[in-house]
């Protein structure tokens, strides 16, 4: 599960941001799990909730937005949605695709609290 890592790295990224610009507390914590990011993102928060105890990202609200999956088809130049990285074009069922959005996990902002 290589969800456990990527919340170790984004609570350490946390962790660093808040000893970097002197803060002690987050409220909220907004990240982006792409449809084509390869991340259950039940198991993400599961493995949030599980690590952020004594941190500064203890008692935030964790929000994670899943955007679709976008792509450009290289047979008909089509702009597409896609739910996975080996789907076909929906429109003339070609490959390859090329990610265009929703391929990334990434933190989108955090919302500190002052004490």
């Amino acid at each position: 599960m290589h969800e456990l890592s990527l919340a170790s790295e984004i609570v350490r990224m946390v962790q660093a941001s808040a000893a970097r610009d002197h803060f002690m507390r987050v409220g909220t914590l907004r990240l982006e799990a792409g449809a084509l990011a390869g991340v259950e993102v039940s198991a993400l928060r599961f493995a949030l909730d599980a690590m952020v105890a004594g941190t500064c990202l203890e008692g935030a609200v964790i929000e994670i937005d899943e955007p679709p999956g976008r792509a450009l088809c290289s047979q008909c130049a089509a702009e597409v949605t896609v739910a996975s990285r080996a789907d076909p074009c929906p429109l003339c069922q070609g490959y390859p695709l090329k990610v265009l959005s929703g391929g990334a996990l990434r933190v989108v902002d955090l919302l500190v609290v002052d004490e």
